[in-house]
This record gives C-alpha cells, sequence and structure tokens, in this order.
C-alpha cells in the first residue's frame, strides 16, 4: 500500500533524510508559494522545478520513477478542473492548474518520503501549526495501518468462505456487496476507535501526544534551509526574466 511504501521510504540514511524537519519544511513552503504565484514562463520554471526535485529525491535514493507515479495520483482530481477550464476558453489556465497541481504533490512527496512522519509533525508542532491539526493526523498515522490490517483480515475472511476476488454478479450485486464490505469495516473500526479511546483515557490520556525524541536545529539546517528555499525563488526570477 502508498503509505507502507512511504514509511519505508522515509526510514533511508541519506543527508536528505538527517536534516531537520524544519529545515525542509520552510522551503516547502517557499517552493508551493513560489509555484501556486507563477505567471510568466510557467513550463520554463516547472522544468526547472522538476529537475530540482527529482535531483532530490535522486540523492535521497528514492526510486524515482516509483515516486513520480505516486505523485501522479494528484492527476484525476486536478483534471477535472483543467477540463473546466480548457472548456470554459482557457486552455492556458487549465495546463497551468496541471502543472502545478502535479509539482506541488511532487514536492510534498519528496518531503514526507524523506521524513518519518512523527518527526515531521513534531517538526510542524515546533512551527506552531495548530496542536489539534496535528493530533489529528497522528491518531490517522497511527491507525491507518489498524484499518488496513482489518480490511486485509475481512479479505481473508471473505476468501476462506469462497468468495472468488473478482465475482461473476452483475454490476449492482458487486456495489452491493462493496458497500456492505465498506459498512462492515466502517463498524469495526468505530468499535476498535472506542476501545482505544477508553484505553487511552484509563493510561491518562490529556489531549497531546507527547514525542519520545526532541529535534535539534543545527547550522548546518540552517545552510540548506536558506539554500532550498532561495533556489526556486532564484529560479522562478532567472526564467522570467530570460523569457
Amino acid at each position: 500500500m502508498h503509505h507502507i511504501v512511504l514509511e519505508r521510504w522515509s526510514r533511508g540514511a541519506s543527508g536528505l533524510h538527517r536534516l531537520d524537519p524544519r529545515a525542509k519544511i520552510v522551503p516547502l513552503l517557499a517552493l508551493l508559494a513560489a509555484l501556486a504565484t507563477a505567471r510568466r514562463a510557467l513550463p520554463e520554471f516547472s522544468a526547472a522545478v522538476f529537475l530540482m526535485l527529482c535531483a532530490a529525491l535522486l540523492a535521497a535514493r528514492i526510486p524515482l520513477f516509483a515516486a513520480l507515479a505516486r505523485a501522479a495520483l494528484v492527476l484525476p482530481f486536478a483534471a477535472v478542473f483543467a477540463a473546466v477550464c480548457w472548456l470554459s476558453g482557457d486552455p492556458a489556465r487549465g495546463v497551468a492548474l496541471a502543472l502545478k497541481s502535479y509539482l506541488s504533490a511532487l514536492a510534498v512527496l519528496t518531503v514526507v518520503a524523506t521524513t518519518p512522519l512523527p518527526a515531521l509533525l513534531r517538526g510542524l508542532e515546533l512551527l506552531r501549526v495548530p496542536l489539534f491539526l496535528l493530533t489529528v493526523a497522528q491518531f490517522l498515522y497511527r491507525y491507518l495501518f489498524v484499518i488496513s490490517e482489518e480490511a486485509q483480515h475481512m479479505s481473508k475472511a471473505a476468501a476462506a468462505r469462497g468468495t472468488p476476488a473478482r465475482p461473476l454478479a452483475s454490476g449492482g450485486a458487486r456495489f452491493r456487496a462493496a458497500a456492505g464490505a465498506l459498512a462492515v469495516l466502517f463498524a469495526r473500526s468505530y468499535g476498535r476507535a472506542q476501545d482505544v479511546h477508553r484505553a487511552m483515557l484509563a493510561r491518562g490520556f490529556t489531549g497531546r501526544l507527547y514525542p519520545l525524541f526532541d529535534l535539534h536545529f543545527r547550522p548546518a539546517d540552517a545552510v540548506f534551509a536558506a539554500l532550498a528555499s532561495l533556489a526556486p525563488v532564484a529560479a522562478r526570477l532567472a526564467m522570467e526574466r530570460i523569457v
């Protein structure tokens, strides 16, 4: 599954992995801001951003084509709005929307694939991101694996009862079977969540998950953050000046 692959990638040992999460979050925000506000020379600037992100993935020893394919998961959603712009007589805006969406997803994936999620959330907390949002993200991360395991157990139980992997029933019957399976998965997940909540209250949970480690922002992190934040801005200015 995609979250398991990203979890494995984030446990690497490259120099990019060893950086403080804040040294990667700040350049990510700078890149997203530069990309979102780009107007002139967008194709050239997009190519420069794409090359920078590919270089970062290669430096982190992340499988390049696998990462590019996973970032493309955002394209079906962006394609809907791009098609609306295209049909309304503004194809350039539609292409720009698709480019920005894909590159933004690739940039976020680069940071997530080089930073374990607990460390990433800790870095966001130190950058004063609202604690409620981080708590929700922490619970989602922790129990996404639980829900995945519940779904696998249900699939194995169905196979043990002789249910084929691809039923030959009509489309309506398949839809009803899938809806029933989702309802059972939701009920089991909700029951598991109640059990977990009661267990956490019994252990003195006060609404905050405390980290087991602390982060240290070193001079090398500051240098990387400064250079990586200036790189997309400099690339955009250079491309706009050339074009």
